[in-house]
């Protein structure tokens, strides 16, 4: 992606060394896209080490986004109108953020330290790092918001208060996830080709507990490990609760449709779909 790509890999391989650390370069290749650069290049880069980890048997991978980062992700998703889960930031342990690598996880040791504070420590050792060009490249959405942060200092919105505000939120999330819980144990069961799913008691339940409780069957039959677009939930979650036992849906690599045996006078089934006819 950047001409500068390989130079910097090698000073980092060598910085690696010097320190007793093996170092491994992982190198994408095939056609680069044009368009969505930084979604795609992260998700190529979470790919190439999902293989390289699966394949010599690491579970974890640490990180070292910080405090700042988490700051920008919370702006980041609240000016793309995100919910409650995604302005709850970024979890300190998170499972791989990419389909395909069931096992894996992430985890981010810095969250609570300051880029400041990491840039002190290391003038402190006398040791040098790199500085991505695309930080400053006004392109990218990240790189406006950091240009903004100057403003957003003077209102009083430091990164610290920002990353905070998330943390509340994760704690709400957390919150959140156990109460969820409870309704799955009372709406699912597993069945043969899939789950099977009572429609009514997540109807039944507030809202944003049965729509998370939906999101949750449909990851765990899909095995994606990211949710489906809220709007495509919603439409779901009110066909099932309108339709009941005679609803049938596509979303997010799954289909809903009447239960071959009830567990639930209005069972569905979730199961994984199939291959679609050309």
């Amino acid at each position: 992606m950047r001409a500068a790509s390989a130079r910097d890999a090698k000073a980092v391989t060598a910085w690696a060394k010097k320190a007793g650390l093996k170092a491994h370069v992982l190198v994408w290749r095939g056609k680069k896209p044009k368009s969505g650069i930084e979604a795609q290049a992260r998700e190529a880069r979470y790919r190439l080490m999902g293989a390289f980890m699966a394949k010599r048997g690491i579970a974890t991978l640490f990180v070292g986004h910080t405090e700042d980062d988490q700051a920008e992700t919370f702006l980041l998703r609240l000016a793309r109108g995100s919910g409650l889960d995604g302005l709850a930031a970024m979890r300190a342990h998170a499972p791989w953020p990419v389909e395909g690598f069931a096992g894996l996880s992430v985890a981010r040791p810095l969250l609570r330290f300051s880029r400041a504070a990491l840039r002190d420590y290391l003038c402190g050792l006398g040791q040098e790092w790199l500085d991505d060009p695309m930080n400053e490249d006004p392109a990218f959405d990240r790189v406006k918001l950091r240009r903004a942060r100057a403003v957003l200092e003077q209102a009083g919105l430091s990164a610290a208060r920002i990353a905070a505000a998330a943390g509340h939120l994760a704690r709400a999330r957390e919150s959140l996830e156990a109460v969820t819980e409870a309704v799955l144990e009372r709406a699912v069961r597993q069945g043969e080709k899939g789950l099977l799913l009572d429609p009514m008691v997540l109807s039944a339940a507030p809202r944003e507990l049965g729509l998370r409780a939906l999101a949750s069957v449909l990851m765990a039959v899909s095995g994606r490990s990211y949710r489906p677009r809220f709007d495509s939930l919603e439409r779901l979650f009110d066909l099932l609760g309108g339709a009941g036992p005679r609803a049938t849906a596509t979303l997010h690599g799954c289909h809903v449709g009447p239960a071959p045996r009830q567990f639930a006078p209005f069972s569905l089934l979730v199961r994984r779909e199939g291959p679609r006819k050309s």
